[in-house]
């Protein structure tokens, strides 16, 4: 039990989180049963779900993102993986609506996608990554928006979603790799060859660098052109830390390979969840006006 307890990997969601709150930032319909319960739906149930059921096909014998040490799998994780499922699914459909519950479901098929070895997307390089990219992005931040507001699928066709559902795809294209750098030996002995390991360890710094500086540009005319410049200004504030970290990691690696290590991919993970959620934080409270109350 404690074993499938710790792949579940409860805290892991934290650095899945600053795609919903960036949902919330943009949400008009919003209550505060919707936000309790579409979050716990979504971070202590799915993301968990599919950390799980990951980590049972993967049996990771090495450090895994959020575990340093993980012990060996049973069975219980893999129960208890689909369990969690199962339970989103229907508190989904129970208490928001069914257009939320099948994106629910739908997530999880393809969560099991990525990691089941009869398909395991996970091993195709540009396959796992866009799967990653999209489903972890745009797909979430439709799926959040629909369970935030309680919407349908038809209030979802116009730009004010779509377009901060792809800049949160083109954020994870450039965050994705990095989550890899440290696990090239464990891949290439399952035989994944994940965009990092195709890379190699300069190529995938010099890749999220390149792919950044683009998400970045998109991020700011964004703000430009649906709410000002201001707000711009503060995101790129709020990424700084994370970008000075980036080009100091980038130098300790270009010396020395093995400085691409579990430790500093994590404090990576950690600082960049953390600036980008204060970020999203802050832009709700300011749209909602909260701040002025």
């Amino acid at each position: 039990m404690w074993s499938a307890f710790l792949h579940l990997r409860f805290p892991f969601s934290y650095f899945l989180l600053p795609v919903y709150l960036f949902a919330l930032a943009v949400s008009p319909n919003f209550t505060a049963s919707q936000l309790l319960l579409s979050f716990v739906i979504i971070h202590l149930l799915l993301y968990p779900a599919s950390n799980g059921y990951n980590s049972y096909f993967d049996k990771d014998e090495k450090s895994i993102g959020g575990l340093k040490n993980p012990p060996p799998v049973n069975k219980t994780l893999y129960y208890a993986a689909l369990l969690l499922d199962a339970l989103a699914i229907v508190l989904g459909w129970f208490f928001i609506n069914i257009w939320f519950a099948l994106m629910l479901l739908v997530y999880g098929l393809v969560s099991k996608a990525y990691s089941h070895p009869a398909i395991r997307l996970k091993k195709y390089p540009i396959g796992g990554w866009l799967t990653v990219a999209i489903f972890q992005g745009a797909f979430t931040f439709v799926m959040c928006y629909v369970g935030i507001n309680n919407f349908s699928l038809t209030s979802l066709l116009q730009a004010k979603v779509l377009i901060p559902a792809t800049l949160s795809t083109l954020m994870l294209l450039g965050t994705y790799p990095m989550t890899q750098i440290y696990q090239h030996e464990e891949d290439a002995k399952r035989g994944d060859v994940t965009l990092s390991l195709k890379l190699g360890l300069r190529g995938t710094f010099l890749f999220v660098l390149i792919t950044f500086v683009v998400a970045t540009t998109a991020y700011l005319l964004y703000f430009h052109f649906y709410f000002s410049d201001y707000y711009g200004v503060a995101f790129t504030t709020a990424l700084s830390p994370v970008v000075i970290f980036f080009l100091y990691w980038f130098y300790k690696v270009y010396r020395k390979p093995e400085a691409a290590n579990y430790s500093r991919t994590m404090w990576l993970n950690f600082l960049s969840a953390t600036c980008l959620n204060a970020f999203f934080i802050w832009f709700f409270l300011e749209t909602t006006n909260l701040l002025q109350l």
